[in-house]
């Protein structure tokens, strides 16, 4: 079959193939950056990608998608993986899912707070794990983004300074190996229970105690149901803000400093305002009656660390790194 065209016909094409050659590779060139993350819309680190997003130059065009919209809460890494997703807010713990020796990063009294855990992935030992991560998983780790530290909230009134203080304390933590590990490396009685069920449990005195970071307290009203807060810091909350490798290498050396400067600063200024928040609920918790103590961390620190270097857990951490981090 053969079509002919008309000269009027020749004559637009002509024109409109010229001026599609004269006009610069803008929009086809932009770098697109869809992000998928489970903390909803309202969450500071949704505010967080939003000053991310402002600090990209026209070369980007940044799409968020917040409340595990896009994709289901522990699916995102998989997702980059695949090519379907750019960027992601992924878990630690969904990262040593795939690389046992991420492990370490995930455990009790590794971090002693936020500034420790910004100087740790700025490090030259950060940079041996997060190298290990781009070349393993086909991620480019952009920085860690701080959301709480997790702290030891109970309906009882006994006094607790050391870990032997915390014998038979039924202190709910989540479901799975490595969440019951941690109760135990604080020495409690670790008690599996929904998150969902944890008001009833500290009310009915199914448990006697809960952990997690002071704005999850708020927002359940677990401080309701208890009488204390220990300060023991047990684990400095954080997730990882991530690219992947593929779109990471094909970004020039200027994009790449863009890109970064961008990162920091939003998870600057996250960080910051997770910890005014911290702040702010130990005065409003006060309030309502609740007591706040600090115990012994050093011991709770010592305690926690030989239990997880006496286990299997510890089996696939990089030799030293563990020291390096201490020292740091």
């Amino acid at each position: 079959m053969t079509f002919r065209l008309g000269r009027r016909a020749l004559l637009s094409l002509a024109v409109a193939t010229s001026v599609m050659a004269a006009v610069p590779a803008t929009a086809q060139d932009t770098v697109e950056l869809n992000f998928s993350a489970v903390f909803s819309a309202n969450d500071i680190r949704a505010e967080m990608m939003n000053k991310f997003a402002e600090a990209l130059t026209d070369e980007f065009t940044f799409n968020g998608y917040y409340g595990a919209t896009l994709f289901a809460q522990g699916t995102e890494l998989v997702a980059i993986q695949r090519g379907n997703l750019e960027m992601g807010n992924i878990a630690p713990q969904d990262v040593s899912n795939q690389l046992p020796a991420f492990s370490i990063l995930t455990s009790a009294y590794l971090f002693r707070d936020a500034d420790h855990l910004r100087t740790f992935f700025n490090s030259e030992p950060g940079e041996e794990m997060k190298a290990m991560a781009e070349d393993e998983l086909g991620i480019k780790i952009l920085g860690p983004t701080y959301f709480g530290t997790r702290q030891v909230g109970l309906r009882i009134d006994k006094e607790i300074n050391t870990p032997e203080d915390m014998a038979g304390v039924k202190l709910r933590m989540p479901g799975g190996e490595a969440w019951q590990f941690l109760g135990e490396a604080l020495g409690a009685n670790p008690t599996p229970m929904a998150y969902a069920e944890v008001y009833t449990g500290l009310a009915t005195g199914a448990i006697d105690g809960q952990d997690n970071p002071l704005p999850n307290v708020q927002n359940m009203k677990f401080y309701e149901v208890e009488t204390q807060t220990v300060l023991t810091s047990h684990l400095v909350g954080y997730d990882l803000l991530v690219i992947s490798k593929e779109v990471w290498d094909g970004l020039s050396d200027e994009q790449k400093a863009t890109v970064q400067s961008a990162a920091d600063e939003a998870i600057a200024w996250s960080t910051e305002q997770h910890l005014a928040q911290e702040e702010e609920l130990v005065a409003f918790f006060e309030s309502e009656g609740m007591t706040f103590h600090t115990p012994d961390v050093d011991a709770f620190r010592a305690y926690a660390q030989d239990k997880y270097l006496n286990s299997d857990l510890s089996k696939d951490w990089p030799e030293g790194m563990l020291d390096k981090i201490n020292g740091l």
